[in-house]
């Protein structure tokens, strides 16, 4: 009998073991992440063998064996709907990248970034970067990784013409009109995007670029100001002249960098990939880069395309603390110099922190001038809610006014949506 009660205790102990919370504590977490596809790399790099032989999931388990990595690589074509189907089906991801994240923020989705990040982690990103991504004082995502706008030019070409790299408007006039005069058409000297791909980017060269933008200098809306309107009517003053692409309203920067490979075009504002780009489609091109043409007396400006990483809230996690912590080592094993500077150079970008840099300049000295780019670039106002109908409406603005409507008019109509 004491036998059996001695048995009957022991396997009471082990049993009280396992169904108490202190039994799990070495249960691994799983995250669930969503990373956008940027290239034909992407998959590879995260789930194939693009890591020198390896992956990202595979050496990030390796190096945390208590997390688990539950990662899907979405095209963006899909992404905003994978989430949005998510979130609703209360599913949503535990680390998402994305480029909005303001909606998310609002409808009280997300952590703080404080919640998660290292502070070394947080102190290394661009400081312009990370101010992106505040809403009333809180940091919601950091930095994945950017790039910015310039200038490129075929040097051969205007050496040929005869012409300086324009750094004014009335410059960029001349140039494009002696290119005209030289090629007798045959060639574009300027390339304009007012697709909806494009069409905000080409609203922020032409209104950064005249002492204008989105919002004025207290950040409220300002889309219909003079500087706006007279930066605009400029470009599409370019248009009529024949200075461009002949359909800028459906020619998006991917036609008019195939143009710019194929020596159709002179001069086209694009992203720091645009060299890897023209050696994809076999073009040999011997271009520089510049800084954007402005109107006389103004400053020019870069525009920065960031995109971001976000963690969402999870009220059924078990243990809140350890997944705060599971997220924060997932991103510092991302932005580790040794996985990160990897990841940014396959995919041709720039890095948002500054830990990559040397790296990056020492594997590849152009990428010195693209980071003084950086310093000086604006970016899209994509924390205010109301941008997805800013960014619609401006090229919908631009847009109608190819086909003869009045700018001021449009962008009017606009403002008074936005502050009505």
């Amino acid at each position: 009998m004491k036998k059996t009660l001695a048995l009957l205790l022991a396997l009471t102990m082990v049993f009280a073991l396992l169904v108490s919370p202190a039994a799990f504590a070495d249960e691994p977490i799983t995250l669930d992440v969503i990373i956008c596809q940027y290239g034909p790399n992407t998959n590879d790099w995260f789930l194939g063998k693009g890591m020198n032989g390896t992956n990202f999931v595979e050496k990030f388990e390796a190096e945390n064996p208590g997390i688990k990595l539950n990662l899907d690589v979405v095209s963006w074509n899909d992404v905003y709907t994978e989430v949005d189907t998510r979130i609703a089906n209360n599913n949503a991801p535990d680390i998402l990248n994305i480029d909005v994240f303001a909606n998310y923020a609002n409808e009280g989705l997300l952590l703080p970034v404080k919640d998660y990040c290292p502070d070394d982690l947080f102190a290394d990103f661009f400081p312009q970067f990370i101010a992106q991504s505040v809403i009333d004082d809180t940091v919601w995502a950091v930095p994945d990784l950017a790039s910015a706008r310039a200038l490129f030019y075929n040097v051969d070409m205007l050496k040929e013409v005869g012409v300086e790299v324009p750094t004014t408007w009335a410059e960029l006039e001349d140039a494009s009109q002696a290119i005209i005069d030289y090629y007798n058409g045959e060639v574009y000297p300027w390339g304009i995007d007012l697709t909806t791909d494009e069409g905000q980017a080409a609203f922020a060269y032409y209104t950064w670029g005249n002492g204008g933008g989105f919002v004025d200098a207290d950040g409220n809306w300002a889309v219909n100001s003079p500087e706006n309107v007279e930066g605009i009517n400029f470009a599409l003053g370019l248009i009529q002249k024949g200075y461009t692409n002949p359909n800028p309203a459906t020619q998006t920067r991917y036609d008019l960098q195939d143009m710019f490979a194929a020596g159709k075009m002179a001069m086209v504002i694009a992203p720091n990939q645009l060299p890897t780009y023209v050696s994809d489609k076999g073009g040999n091109i011997n271009m520089a880069t510049a800084g954007i043409p402005a109107n006389a007396g103004k400053t020019g400006s870069s525009v920065g395309v960031m995109d971001r990483v976000m963690a969402f809230k999870d009220d059924s996690a078990p243990d809140q603390a350890a997944r705060n912590e599971a997220i924060g080592k997932f991103l510092k094993f991302f932005y580790d110099p040794e996985n990160y500077v990897g990841w940014v150079s396959m995919e041709g970008f720039l890095p948002a922190v500054n830990s990559a840099v040397e790296a990056l300049v020492a594997s590849d000295p152009s990428f010195a001038a693209w980071l003084d780019v950086l310093g000086t670039c604006q970016f899209y106002p994509a924390a205010k809610a109301e941008w997805d109908q800013v960014k619609q409406g401006v090229i919908a603005a631009e847009q109608a006014a190819l086909t003869g409507a009045d700018i001021q008019t449009e962008l009017d109509a606009l403002q008074a949506a936005l502050v009505g």
